[in-house]
């Protein structure tokens, strides 16, 4: 009776997240889905044409925006894995003083809002930048560089998680038999390493491929990806039909590279052990990759720091007037003061972070329970793939589904002042279940079965067994959701209200008007929402469990 109730209340409580995911994910992707696959009738009416999607990608345009797409995701991930490699390495497995530091630091870009990180390479790259003289405003390489900086921290988190497990034995004996470092690295820990830096590079790669607020801002009106083509032709064009059928094409191709990272996190790494070996001091034969992560460390600096002080340059003299103006509205373009919009932010983020925890920490609960029949570990990798989707589909997509498909009652919510919060914790929720999933899984089952023959209850076996050993993960998730809802912009673009903006809308809208108080302003924004990133992340990487974390 005691089983029966048990697993009960374990399909009672799995059905809360389904549900969530279901209205406020699975509505909005096939309100899209419809949109671009039903198309207006002549008597009207809606008529079934999966031919207008391929009407949609028969347009010149669409080719080129593919195909911009494509090579410059491409490139940017080959770049990333080349940086990050050595930088995994040298800060999972070596000891050095400021390590934690250097750590948080190269973190710091991944979960900056996307409109930041593309002020803060143009900054580099602009006429006036320290790097001005190669002429790289406004060219792909911009972009490029943009998407590099954005996404090495994925390379270094997740290859450098593998690292820090991996045994050291196997890599001793070849070097013991004779081989050279370089031998020893090619023939054992590369190969070791290889679900891990293919995982690392497909995921890079994906989020390239749906990159929104760097391309908007590092490409203008003359480079267009995937993503900025789908939120051009929703706002500026108001071609629903031809942005749905732009947002199923990659859907879909998102989706795919999903399934493929997901039979790579499957792969069994035999040589990586549960338990962290401690880190050693640095030999001389480290000095290249101490010398590439000093590199990597210098190239992400650069424009944060370059961002920093141009904030605080105003008509060619030290000035805080750009700070200053952030009580103001940039010349009447905000209907609040840019002040009032980071306040807006840090509300929003609060409220996404705990529903984005809430629903995390259920999620993770359930997928990691121990089961013995193949029928149910099928369902629950299901649900676990299930649960991931918010992953395969882009923000922008995932604002524009809101948009079309919470409209009308009884889900009329587009004036809720929920919505923007629901938005960015289904942005944030992947990543809260990544973080949590690998430590509930790690605890032995054996510890909450003896706690149940001494007569703990199923809350008092939670209290006492698990969160034990989660608390600190929870705490990091819940750092890691908040940092990523302040900086959200695909989603929340579409369905934030006018007189309500958060802070990353705010910039956008300051940059994309003429003005050097404007611009300036918006380089002022862009400090303030760096800084307090970088200080939660700062704590996050406190928080850190050695050996789990990995995206």
């Amino acid at each position: 009776m005691t089983r029966i109730a048990g697993r009960l209340g374990l399909v009672a409580l799995t059905a809360v997240p389904v549900l969530v995911v279901g209205v406020f994910f699975v509505l909005p992707v096939a309100a899209m889905l419809e949109r671009g696959l039903w198309v207006p009738a002549p008597g009207g009416g809606t008529t079934f044409s999966p031919g207008a999607v391929l009407d949609v990608l028969a347009r010149p345009r669409t080719g080129r925006v593919l195909w911009f797409t494509v090579w410059t995701a491409s490139v940017a991930t080959v770049v990333a894995v080349v940086l990050g490699l050595p930088a995994a390495y040298v800060l999972h497995r070596l000891s050095f003083p400021g390590r934690a530091v250097v750590r948080a630091a190269l973190l710091v870009p991944f979960v900056l809002p996307t409109v930041v990180v593309g002020l803060a390479v143009r900054q580099v790259i602009a006429p006036s930048g320290p790097l001005g003289f190669l002429d790289l405003d406004g060219t792909p390489v911009a972009i490029v560089a943009g998407l590099v900086f954005f996404n090495v921290a994925v390379v270094i988190r997740t290859v450098g998680v593998a690292w820090e497990g991996l045994d050291r034995r196997p890599g001793e004996a070849a070097a013991a038999l004779g081989a050279s470092p370089f031998t020893v690295l090619r023939t054992v820990t590369l190969p070791a390493l290889r679900p891990a830096i293919v995982s690392a590079a497909s995921v890079v790669f994906l989020f390239c491929a749906t990159a929104f607020g760097v391309v908007l801002v590092l490409g203008g009106v003359r480079y267009s990806s995937v993503e900025t083509e789908i939120y051009l032709l929703t706002a500026d064009l108001l071609d629903l039909p031809a942005a749905a059928a732009l947002s199923l094409v990659q859907m879909l191709a998102v989706v795919a590279l999903l399934v493929v990272v997901g039979r790579l996190r499957a792969v069994p790494e035999q040589t990586v052990r549960r338990t962290v070996a401690a880190p050693t001091r640095p030999s001389r034969r480290d000095v290249p990759a101490l010398a590439c992560t000093g590199l990597t460390l210098g190239l992400v600096a650069l424009p944060v720091l370059t961002l920093a002080i141009s904030s605080v340059r105003h008509d060619g003299t030290w000035s805080l007037a750009y700070y200053r103006a952030l009580s103001g509205s940039g010349e009447g373009l905000l209907q609040v003061s840019v002040a009032d919009a980071l306040m807006a932010s840090l509300r929003i983020a609060v409220d996404a972070t705990w529903m984005s925890l809430a629903l995390g920490a259920i999620i993770a609960f359930v997928v990691t329970r121990q089961v013995r029949t193949r029928a149910v570990r099928r369902l629950r990798a299901v649900l676990d793939g299930f649960f991931m989707l918010p992953l395969g589909v882009s923000a922008v997509t995932l604002g524009f589904g809101f948009l079309i498909a919470l409209d009308s009652p009884p889900l009329d919510l587009r004036a809720s002042p929920l919505l923007v919060p629901i938005a960015q914790a289904l942005v944030a929720l992947p990543l809260v279940v990544r973080t949590l999933v690998p430590v509930l899984a790690g605890i032995d089952d054996r510890q909450r079965q003896a706690a149940a023959s001494l007569g703990a209850g199923p809350l008092r076996t939670l209290a006492t067994v698990d969160l034990a050993v989660v608390w600190r993960p929870l705490l990091a998730a819940a750092g890691f959701s908040f940092a990523v809802s302040l900086g959200e912009f695909g989603a929340t673009s579409f369905i934030v209200r006018p007189a309500e903006p958060t802070l990353p809308v705010a910039i956008y809208r300051l940059l994309s008007h003429p003005g050097a108080l404007n611009y300036g302003t918006a380089m002022a924004a862009s400090v303030v929402l760096a800084i307090t990133t970088a200080v939660v992340i700062g704590l996050v990487e406190r928080l850190r469990v050695p050996g789990t974390g990995a995206w």
